[in-house]
């Protein structure tokens, strides 16, 4: 039996209206029955100068992970549409920070906080990325080897939501994820 959790993120599946069907499916074999105890449904559509790139992240907190879904278009066999569907199952007691970023317009003039955008950061584990590239002077014409500069980047995710692309209930609901997440991996229900 579904919940009213469960069935409201099947419902945010279907309106974000990217391959709900495999999308839920995913979700579900990831989710092995657990319960919702709160959900993330973030599509994003990006363009260049020829293609469409559909791609949508599902954050789904459970009471003792946080399941990541991700969906891509990729290139199928002779031209047909096909899709990758990746999750990651994250022990709570994995996740290392959660990294809210607020975007509140006219700060000086707002009454409360009136936040107009949202960044949920989320990393965990002790797996990173290493991003390395040659490193420079800044001269130009310097010739010498520099050696390498890099970036390491944590194992983890981040979704924006934006009032103003996403709507206001958008909005709203990626405030109240990003709560629901900070108290799960407060470490009070570790404790409790």
């Amino acid at each position: 039996m579904l919940t009213n959790l469960a069935k409201q993120l099947r419902a945010d599946l279907d309106h974000a209206g990217y391959y709900p069907d495999v999308v839920a499916g995913v979700i579900d074999v990831a989710l092995a029955d657990e319960p919702v105890t709160s959900f993330l449904v973030h599509p994003e559509t990006t363009f260049d100068e020829t293609e469409v790139f559909r791609h949508l992240t599902a954050l789904v907190l459970t009471p003792t992970r946080l399941v990541v879904a991700h969906v891509d278009d990729a290139p199928g066999p002779d031209g047909r549409p096909s899709a990758l569907a990746t999750t990651d199952s994250v022990p709570l007691g994995e996740i290392r920070s959660v990294a809210l970023t607020h975007g509140v317009s006219e700060p000086a003039r707002a009454r409360g906080m009136q936040v107009q955008e949202l960044t949920v950061g989320v990393s965990w584990g002790t797996a990173q990325t290493l991003d390395l590239a040659p490193a420079t002077c800044g001269d130009p014409e310097c010739e010498a080897d520099h050696g390498y500069t890099g970036n390491f980047t944590p194992e983890g995710v981040e979704v924006r939501v934006s009032a103003h692309a996403e709507g206001s209930d958008a909005l709203k609901g990626a405030l109240a994820f990003a709560r629901a997440l900070s108290a799960a991996t407060s470490g009070r229900s570790q404790r409790a």
